[in-house]
């Protein structure tokens, strides 16, 4: 079985006018120090309205979500004891005129020194999840199998239509904002393992990163654990909405490896075709078409369907069909969660939308 572990980002908002709070490094202290969270699962991120959680490593779903609520609770709790709510949303719908600050990490701080408007803007928020690869070689023959279903994972996850208070036209927003740093998008494909460490050395001697937490590639290495990291979904309004990725992913995984073990060879995209169909996942969602692994246009609900044909002996393995097809279904019938934020500002405004984003966080399933 693959072990799998999932962090998500939340934005701090005021309960009223849906703006940025920069108190993260009080509600990350207060929240780590009850009995619900441990310090180490509640963790600063680059801007101070933000605060991330990171799972344990899990076995099973049910695991992922329970780990999750938990953690939601905790982060929650925590916020309102200053005045604040947590939103789980992949952009902060609303801005002050003033930046909110930066943490003060000393990588928070040399990278605000290095693209200052950038980090001004990176109010951004996704879901990471790391399935267990056995070696790095391995890792890379994985990421070369998968990276052709990223853009359908972006359309999938899509919670960040708005921006400034507007409606920016895109599903995931927060993919376009952080597709501006020069290491970002969908991952090349790679050689080897030696190539991967060869481009990436690259990048390193030029200047154009200055560690390897910057290869901000929607799927990588994790340079901290035994996994690979898939990091193109905007985090999720739902918790079982995570946890449906979290499988996704799993299987997404387990695939790969059965493929590279039967000698199939990864599947060839050009970048330039990747590229635009991650484009075209974030800007649509999935209100329209998507193109296909295979550089077909075509109709939503049909690209998810082969999804889950391709995912299927997998799924079924982990033990994983009935609660993840499921979750898919539903995702179908509903649309993505970035529908039901511009409905709720449009019907309600502000304080609408920030009932929703807090709300459906702290839901208990």
């Amino acid at each position: 079985m693959i072990t799998i572990g999932v962090e998500e980002e939340y934005l701090l908002l005021d309960p009223d006018t849906c703006l940025p709070v920069p108190v993260g490094e009080r509600v990350r202290a207060a929240a780590g120090l009850g009995p619900i969270a441990e310090d180490g699962e509640v963790q600063p991120e680059l801007l101070q309205a933000q605060v991330e959680v990171a799972t344990p490593v899990c076995t099973d779903l049910d695991e992922v979500g329970g780990h999750l609520l938990r953690l939601r609770h905790a982060v929650g709790t925590a916020a309102e004891k200053f005045g604040c709510r947590i939103a789980a949303c992949g952009v902060a719908p609303f801005r002050a005129a003033s930046p909110v600050p930066v943490t003060r990490v000393a990588r928070y701080l040399a990278l605000r020194t290095h693209a200052p408007q950038l980090v001004d803007e990176n109010l951004v928020n996704g879901m990471h999840v790391h399935a267990a690869v056995p070696d790095r070689e391995t890792g890379v023959e994985v990421l070369n199998r998968i990276r052709v279903w990223l853009p359908v994972l972006v359309a999938m996850s899509a919670n960040s239509p708005l921006w400034d208070g507007n409606d920016t036209g895109f599903a995931s927003w927060r993919t376009v904002v952080f597709g501006r740093w020069p290491v970002s998008g969908p991952p090349p494909h790679f050689a080897s393992l030696a190539d991967h460490d060869s481009r990436v050395r690259t990048l390193l001697d030029t200047g154009s990163i200055t560690d390897v937490g910057q290869l901000y590639w929607q799927a990588r290495l994790s340079e901290r654990y035994p996994t690979i990291e898939v990091r193109c979904a905007d985090v999720q309004l739902r918790a079982d909405a995570a946890v449906m990725f979290a499988g996704l992913v799993r299987a997404l995984t387990a695939t790969a490896l059965r493929e590279q073990k039967a000698g199939t060879p990864a599947p060839q995209c050009p970048p330039e075709l990747l590229q635009a169909a991650n484009w075209h996942a974030a800007r649509h969602g999935l209100s329209g078409l998507l193109i296909d692994p295979a550089g077909r246009a075509r109709r939503a609900g049909d690209v998810l369907c082969m999804l889950l044909d391709h995912l299927a002996p997998a799924l079924q393995e982990a033990g994983d069909t009935r609660e993840v097809t499921a979750l898919v279904h539903r995702l179908l019938q509903e649309g993505a969660p970035a529908d039901r934020q511009r409905r709720a500002l449009a019907e309600g405004g502000p304080p609408a939308l920030a009932e929703l984003l807090a709300g459906e966080t702290g839901a208990s399933s």
